[in-house]
């Protein structure tokens, strides 16, 4: 479930137990392993891997407020765009820490972000904490991105979910406006 007004939509599947949300791949049905976290819960932990092959958590942002922009891979075009488009809006959004996050290796991250001059988003993979997914209910669990992640922003300040977006169509960019109102 995300923030009123945000494109997601719980279908009622389930997987061992756990409802799962339905999305689509150019208007094929896939599914997440989950929903996002509400909007006022605590946002789940994570480590997530840099470019520089560190690992990073919450609390390395700590006393920001952070927008997880999430994504199946750098490597196509809207996951791309969504990159460059936070890197754009940080000017206007103060003390706001964007952690791009996606399943690709950290080196497509960091040849990405090099070859396009990006130094405002901070760029991670989940490939040492495949948890990652789960936890935030984004790990597409069938069709042919089945193992990545889905398009979702999330929106996290004093550590709780202040805006979720689980974006109803991978191909379709996130509600940019909506985030950004919510991290500023």
């Amino acid at each position: 479930m995300g923030a009123p007004g945000a494109k997601s939509s719980p279908s009622n599947n389930k997987i061992r137990g756990s409802a799962m949300a339905a999305i689509t791949l150019k208007g094929n049905p896939i599914n997440t392993n989950g929903t996002l976290p509400a909007v006022g819960a605590a946002a789940p932990a994570f480590s997530l891997t840099t470019v520089d092959l560190a690992d990073i958590g919450l609390d390395s942002v700590a006393g920001k407020t952070v927008v997880l922009n999430i994504f199946p891979s750098i490597d196509t075009p809207v996951c791309a765009a969504s990159v460059r488009r936070f890197n754009a809006e940080l000017d206007k959004l103060g003390s706001v820490a964007v952690l791009c996050v996606s399943a690709d290796l950290p080196f497509a991250h960091k040849r990405f972000c090099g070859a396009e001059g990006l130094e405002r988003v901070q760029s991670l993979s989940d490939m040492r904490d495949k948890g990652f997914g789960e936890r935030y209910g984004v790990k597409i669990v069938d069709g042919p991105l089945a193992g990545l992640l889905a398009r979702a922003v999330v929106v996290i300040k004093g550590g709780k979910v202040a805006y979720a977006e689980l974006v109803p169509e991978i191909a379709q960019e996130p509600n940019y406006d909506a985030a950004i109102a919510a991290a500023k």
